[in-house]
């Protein structure tokens, strides 16, 4: 079902192309399949999970769990192919246009387009603060690495995301510090036999969906093989602290474009009177421009007349 279009809803052609290269590289009738589907009209309309809509009286914990039933909703990706192409490096306004494009296409996902998507969501609760937790961890031999995105409303710490593991992607506003909601995230690894190896934590996203900055997605590494337990809360501490100052100081860093005016215009503006006031001082005092200003006058006039 997941190669189906969801409700009829038409999806770019590169997405689907990567889909029918997929069919063809794991099924031994793999273009077959893949001409099959594509010609089939019977086929069942997949429901489109609904982007949620609040009421500006309803409270953001409220909100929160809506935006985490419709991640879940959209299912995680056990396809093999990744649908969307996310590059951390690009500006904060291309990667909420992806987001936009995610829920038009409504196709599975995985944690790190969950965590653009939900950005993109909470974008209106600009009394929560976003921030991405990267985790990397070990597991008989192999390291695998997860990403949620981290939330802070009214003090108290939590998390949205999807992964395979119910206990690794929703955590409720609940947590009173941050090192909390991380060693709770690392028991839930322990259960599930992974090794927690390193968290990298970033700073807050900015609530501007148009913003050209880009998200800082480490901003504290924490290398648990050399930190003791004690350092290890001390840091995650230092983080939210740093957090907390930065929120402080204003809503986060302004948008480069904004910097870009205020660099071009207001040299222009402290310029310019020193020029107008030099240019009168030497009005006043020449006698030799009020000649040449009465015989403008009259050409213009007369400029003036013939047309």
């Amino acid at each position: 079902p997941f190669f189906v279009n969801r409700g009829g809803l038409p999806v770019d052609e590169p997405t689907w192309e990567r889909m029918w290269r997929h069919v063809g590289r794991i099924h031994p009738e793999g273009d077959r399949v893949a001409q099959r589907i594509r010609g089939a009209a019977d086929l069942p309309k997949i429901p489109i999970p609904s982007v949620p809509v609040f009421q500006p009286s309803t409270p953001i914990p409220e909100r929160l769990e809506a935006v985490q039933r419709y991640i879940r909703e959209l299912q995680y990706n056990h396809t093999g192919t990744q649908f969307f192409e996310i590059k951390k490096s690009r500006p904060l306004t291309g990667l909420m246009d992806l987001a936009k494009e995610m829920t038009k296409e409504a196709l599975p996902i995985k944690c790190l387009e969950a965590v653009i998507l939900g950005i993109y969501l909470t974008n209106n609760m600009t009394t929560l603060d976003r921030f991405p937790i990267s985790f990397k961890t070990h597991f008989s031999g192999n390291t695998f690495r997860h990403i949620v995105l981290g939330v802070n409303f009214g003090g108290r710490y939590g998390a949205l995301g999807i992964s395979r593991r119910e206990e690794l992607m929703y955590k409720a506003p609940i947590f009173r510090t941050l090192s909390e909601l991380i060693f709770d995230f690392e028991e839930a690894y322990r259960r599930c036999w992974h090794t927690l190896k390193k968290v990298k934590l970033g700073h807050c996203v900015s609530h501007d969906p148009h913003s050209v900055e880009q998200i800082e997605w480490k901003r504290s590494i924490l290398d648990l093989d050399k930190l003791t337990r004690e350092d290890f809360r001390k840091e995650l501490e230092r983080h939210a602290r740093d957090m907390r100052l930065k929120i402080g100081k204003g809503t986060g860093p302004p948008s480069p474009t904004k910097d870009r005016k205020k660099d071009v215009s207001s040299p222009q503006r402290g310029q310019a009177s020193p020029h107008r006031r030099n240019s009168r001082g030497d009005r006043r005092p020449s006698g030799e421009k009020k000649p040449s200003d009465s015989k403008a006058m009259p050409d213009l006039n007369g400029y003036q007349i013939r047309v």
